[in-house]
Order: C-alpha cells, then sequence, then structure tokens
C-alpha cells in the first residue's frame, strides 16, 4: 500500500466511525427530546456512514475480507442505536415497576 493509499484510507475509516458515533449520539437526543430535526440528523450521518463505506470497499486497497468487515459493520451500525434504546427502555421500565 502507497503512503498516500494509507493516509487516504485512514481519514477515511476516522470519518466513517466518526458518522456513526454522530449518528449514534443524535439518534439518542431525536428520541429522548422527540425531535424530528435531530432524528432528520442522525439518519444523515447514518447515510453518510454508508457511503464513506461504500468509498472505502470500492476505492481503497484494502483485502477483500477487510471490506467485508466495514460493509457488515455500516449495515450494523444502522440497529446499534434503536435496540440499544428500547433494550435500556424495557429494563428502565421493569426497574421502576
Amino acid at each position: 500500500m502507497m503512503p498516500a493509499n494509507l493516509v487516504g484510507t485512514a481519514v477515511a475509516l476516522g470519518l466513517f466511525v466518526l458518522a456513526g458515533g454522530a449518528y449514534g449520539v443524535l439518534y439518542t437526543a431525536s428520541v429522548a427530546r422527540s425531535s424530528i430535526l435531530l432524528e432528520r440528523a442522525s439518519y444523515l450521518c447514518y447515510v453518510s456512514q454508508l457511503l464513506i463505506a461504500l468509498a472505502v470497499c470500492l476505492v481503497s486497497p484494502l483485502g477483500l475480507l477487510w471490506k467485508l468487515f466495514i460493509a457488515t459493520s455500516a449495515l450494523a451500525y444502522g440497529f446499534i442505536p434503536p435496540v440499544t434504546w428500547r433494550l435500556l427502555e424495557k429494563m428502565h421500565h421493569q426497574h421502576a415497576q
């Protein structure tokens, strides 16, 4: 891997993680505040993450297994905030009773 490719891939993967984190934080804030604006912002971050993953998979010189891992991770990120929120809500309601 050429140094420029290494740096470009590292930056793209950093943005991938940043977009995923922003999606999780904004999704949680949108549910907690019942905010459509925050919900839309969270989905925009998730779409950005998917596009970054697509770009990494198409352009970077990473091996096939790494590209499959990134693609699978990108899809899994979409489920994590809603599922986590539901589980925490369920645990909180059970504990309150």
